[in-house]
């Protein structure tokens, strides 16, 4: 079999309202190298946003994977956090934060890190799929009696635009800021003002040859399989993204949203949630790797 090449398209969506926060980044001159980050807010309004954050690791990250493309990632990713909270002064706890998801191509293995709730599921060429995912903040979040609280109100009708669902989403994000990148039990990790929690983030390689793509997404994309159903299996989305182009995947899951405008099917914190999407195919025909 021949050389592997990776070829690269995406999607993107706001929410709504306001700059999306989700981010998709390229390595340039290391062609096989790609980045997508979801962008956390502060609860503070004095403080940068989740897609400032998101901007400036995802530069620090590009250069760290141009200057070292066979670098280990886990160490690549400390080194851009570490690089950000120097240079912007942040301070633990209280600064903004984002999910990070990389997939590279070094030699005849593809590579991918997974930090946070930013999926990466590489297509099989046998037929199935392999997910890295990082469900830590899931385990945290969904065993929460508000958090049971919140999806039982939406259910009954209450929309998003009530006080209560806005302070129990409110209240759900106190403990979420409790157990970030700390030792603790139900702890979850996070790209932030903590260099160490690139070490806690998911890695894995497989020989590119046994792979015909990846999807690598925020988890405003991920809901479409895994919370509507839209899409019946991960090998079905990444069918569309061959067909129409992971934007028409995006679009396609903003539009079921609207059909649940108020979260009684789809209990969720708000109707849209940002949305990136980058679908990797791999060819082994002949080809320069260029996108």
């Amino acid at each position: 079999m021949g050389k592997t090449y990776m070829f690269v398209t995406a999607g993107e969506r706001t929410g709504g309202g306001r700059p999306s926060e989700d981010r998709i980044v390229y390595a340039p001159h290391a062609p096989h190298a790609v980045v997508v980050l979801d962008g956390v807010s502060t609860l503070a309004t004095t403080t940068p946003l989740g897609g400032w954050y998101a901007d400036c690791l995802g530069m620090e990250l590009t250069a760290g994977l141009m200057q070292a493309p066979d670098g280990d990632l886990r160490e690549i990713l400390e080194r851009a956090i570490g690089s950000v909270t120097v240079r912007h002064g942040l301070v633990p706890g209280e600064s903004p934060a984002a999910t990070v998801a990389i997939a590279r191509m070094h030699d005849a293995q593809v590579e991918a890190l997974v930090l946070a709730d930013t999926p990466v599921i590489p297509l099989l060429r046998d037929g199935g799929v392999d997910e890295l995912r990082d469900d830590r903040l899931a385990d945290l979040v969904t065993v929460q009696p508000r958090y049971q609280e919140y999806q039982q109100r939406l259910k009954d009708g209450e929309g998003f635009d009530s006080p209560d669902h806005r302070r129990l989403l409110q209240e759900l994000r106190a403990i979420q800021m409790d157990h970030a990148n700390r030792q603790v039990p139900g702890a979850y990790w996070v790209a932030e003002a903590v260099p160490e929690a690139a070490h806690h983030a998911m890695v894995r390689s497989w020989p590119a040859a046994d792979l015909t793509g990846l999807l690598v997404m925020t988890d405003g994309v991920s809901c479409g399989v895994e919370e509507y159903g839209l899409f019946p299996s991960w090998t079905a989305m990444a069918q569309d993204c061959e067909k129409g182009g992971p934007q028409s995947v995006v679009d396609a899951v903003h539009s079921y949203e609207e059909t649940d405008p108020d979260g009684r099917q789809h209990p969720r914190y708000k109707l849209h949630d940002d949305k990136a999407l980058v679908w990797a195919r791999l060819d082994t025909s002949a080809g320069d790797g260029t996108r």
